[in-house]
């Protein structure tokens, strides 16, 4: 007995898609919201983490190049 069949190829494309469309709605859910047109503070703060984190690895990168 096969593996991919046609029965198997539907359930895998079902799964695919119904959590493709749950990722989408729980990630609008968890995007920043827009307080008096200023992102709200945890987004900030999550820019300048990245920010720092990003500079951080990029020089420890660099001294180790030399």
């Amino acid at each position: 007995m096969s593996i991919v069949n046609r029965r198997n190829a539907v359930l895998g494309w079902s799964v695919w898609t119904i959590g493709k469309r749950i990722a989408k709605r729980k990630a609008k859910s968890a995007a920043p919201s827009v307080e008096g047109s200023r992102p709200n503070k945890p987004f900030w703060a999550l820019a300048i983490a990245g920010t720092v984190g990003a500079l951080t690895f990029w020089r420890r990168h660099r001294d180790r190049e030399s």
